[in-house]
């Protein structure tokens, strides 16, 4: 990781010369991005429907299931819920301080969040792969709490990010610039395609997610944590690049 954004990245990396370019879903952000957008789908696809109802990125609809939960609705669980919460609270905060400690580091930050996040879910995919893991126990929770955790320190480092419309994990935003800027409602339409490719991203995901857990849990989550090692793999080198030939230019 040092020799992908070691010292020389932190001083001639430009972000602003980056960053020119990102609402094109050519750019290497905006496409590492969409790819975290489709592992999105994958790892929801792992907690909802293998773990027993729970969400592990998108808290939005963790809330609402909690609040059900509670309230005793169709047998809906409260302590999942709770566990993912909590881990992602842990790891959002994780992420936060590592967003400060090397915010000016782009590269860098993100090379040590995606790693981050490869290590939790090939943990959780090798829990799945040993262990027989059912809703409501010791194992169900774990897996939850590292997905969660992941899902966490993500978000706390898109955000650093800040790409317009492509937050990874929620789509509310996303949907409501769609329809708003459109040229339907008598918008110009701008953004539009890279709108597009993030719904299209989570629902591929999401499919592909539901159709893997027909083989076992172990499958989707290598899934996710092969294509969060090959985003950082090649997205981080091509921030290096960009970053630092057209600083220059």
């Amino acid at each position: 990781m040092s020799a992908v954004a070691g010292p020389a990245t932190a001083t001639q990396f430009n972000e602003e010369a980056l960053r020119r370019g990102v609402a094109s879903v050519r750019h290497p952000l905006t496409r590492a991005l969409l790819v975290l957008t489709f592992t999105t789908g994958l790892v929801d696809a792992v907690s909802y429907l293998g773990l027993g109802r729970v969400f592990t990125a998108n808290m939005t609809g963790n809330i609402v299931l909690l609040g059900f939960g509670i309230a005793g609705s169709n047998g809906l669980p409260v302590v999942a819920p709770l566990v993912s919460l909590g881990a992602f609270l842990l790891g959002a905060g994780a992420g936060g301080v590592l967003v400060k400690r090397m915010e000016k580091r782009h590269p860098a930050l993100v090379a040590r969040a995606l790693g981050i996040e490869v290590s939790l879910l090939a943990v959780a995919a090798l829990i799945a792969a040993t262990t027989n893991i059912a809703p409501a126990t010791g194992a169900g929770y774990a897996v939850i709490a590292l997905l969660a955790s992941a899902m966490g320190v993500r978000n706390a480092t898109v955000r650093r990010i800040a790409v317009p419309d492509l937050t990874t994990t929620v789509l509310t935003m996303t949907l409501t610039g769609l329809a708003a800027d459109s040229r339907f409602a008598g918008g110009s339409g701008t953004g539009s395609l890279r709108r597009s490719a993030a719904v299209a991203a989570m629902l591929l995901g999401a499919v592909s997610g539901a159709l893997l857990l027909k083989v076992s849990l172990f499958v989707p989550l290598s899934a996710a944590a092969g294509l969060a090692l090959i985003t950082w793999l090649l997205y981080v080198p091509a921030a290096i690049r960009l970053g630092r030939s057209r600083g220059r230019a």
